[in-house]
């Protein structure tokens, strides 16, 4: 899974993107900062199993436990920033369009303060709510455009795979197009420009369902902003965030001048020699994180377990050990669909083991399950199949 990092120019983006990933991005308060698409490693945080099983401590393979949380990598990619006419050739235009193909969620980036415009540039009162309207259009009519080329095919092999054909390098299934074409019923007439934008704002609705970080909440005045997009698009769809405090804080860890638990939110000064200055942009910091958080990890969380609507679960080998073949404790975390079944687990593991699959294990329980069993939140499952156990 890949989420891609967009919006307009100068709104943040690349200052999130860091702050998530700790990479170092070049970051600039002015248009198209970004050009070549930046790809980075960002975490997914759930509170470890291991307590619960009166397990001192686990052993993870493909993530990491740090205070009893888990940590499980996730992948994020920000793209140059999106003007208006961007699907027509303006700014990044389809260099833009073309990095986020690959995307399976949207994070849009807006500027909550209201101090840039929707080309980056400075302004006072721009309002953010102008700046999703222009991204979600632009893709659209990028889309629009794609189905432009290939509507004739319509007349011969049907709407369907018609879409299909059309659409088949932008990451959209069957079933997304025939979602999209039942939600845009009459308006969908392919025969109209009308009809074709109107079946492609479906299509991005259905295969890049994005959230919005209500970015540069730590500015005065952002909190209006951010009620406003809460109305419209509704609280689970929006964060209010500050990158900036949070990649500060990841640089102030670096150089050892504090300890941060991002997951937490908590804050310990370890450095006795930082001037006033420091000091002071730290109690502000201090105060913000204690009263809001920085957003940035909630936004992690939220577009991988709630947008793209994923659970975590922990395969093992060992359901009395709860362990590899190797001893590891709980050693692998898994992101996988909600409504995925044990066998949808075991091809995650391995096509072989799926397919020779005979039955799974709770290892809570210790009870048998069938491979239609579907996962919940936090299982600690037992694969076993004739080709290998898992």
């Amino acid at each position: 899974m890949l989420v891609g990092i967009v919006g307009a120019p100068n709104k943040g983006k690349s200052t999130l993107f860091s702050s998530m990933t700790s990479m170092e991005v070049q970051i600039a308060d002015y248009p198209f900062t970004t050009i070549k698409p930046n790809v980075g490693m960002a975490y997914v945080t759930e509170k470890c199993p291991h307590p619960s099983l009166g397990l001192a401590s686990c052993n993870p393979k493909n993530s990491a436990c740090v205070n009893g949380t888990r940590k499980i990598p996730v992948k994020i990619i920000d793209v140059a920033g999106l003007i208006e006419g961007a699907h027509s050739g303006r700014g990044m235009g389809n260099q833009f369009l073309n990095d986020i193909a690959a995307a399976d969620a949207l994070i849009i980036v807006v500027d909550a303060s209201g101090r840039t415009d929707s080309s980056g540039n400075p302004s006072a009162g721009s309002n953010p709510l102008d700046d999703i309207e222009m991204v979600l259009s632009e893709i659209s009519e990028w889309i629009a455009q794609i189905i432009k080329k290939h509507v004739k095919e319509a007349g011969r092999i049907g709407i369907n795979a018609m879409l299909h054909n059309a659409l088949s390098g932008l990451n959209v299934s069957d079933s997304q197009i025939e979602k999209a074409i039942g939600a845009a019923g009459l308006r969908g007439d392919l025969s109209t420009d009308y009809g074709i934008y109107e079946i492609s704002k479906e299509i991005l609705k259905v295969s890049r369902p994005f959230i919005i970080a209500a970015n540069k909440s730590d500015i005065p005045g952002s909190e209006a902003a951010v009620k406003l997009l809460q109305e419209k698009y509704g609280g689970e769809r929006v964060v209010a965030c500050s990158a900036a405090i949070e990649l500060a804080l990841s640089k102030a860890v670096n150089t050892g001048i504090i300890s941060y638990d991002s997951a937490k939110g908590s804050i310990s000064v370890l450095s006795q020699s930082i001037s006033a200055e420091q000091s002071k942009a730290l109690a502000f910091m201090e105060k913000f994180v204690r009263e809001h958080g920085t957003g940035v990890q909630n936004l992690i969380n939220r577009v991988y377990l709630k947008i793209l609507d994923n659970i975590v679960v922990y395969p093992v080998e060992d359901e009395n050990k709860f362990c590899d073949h190797f001893g590891n404790l709980l050693p692998d975390a898994i992101l996988i669909k909600r409504g995925s079944s044990a066998k949808d687990l075991a091809a995650h593991i391995h096509t072989d083991i799926a397919e020779k699959m005979l039955y799974a294990v709770d290892a809570r329980t210790k009870m048998r399950l069938s491979k239609d069993y579907i996962l919940k939140e936090n299982d600690i499952i037992k694969i076993v199949s004739s080709a290998k156990s898992v």
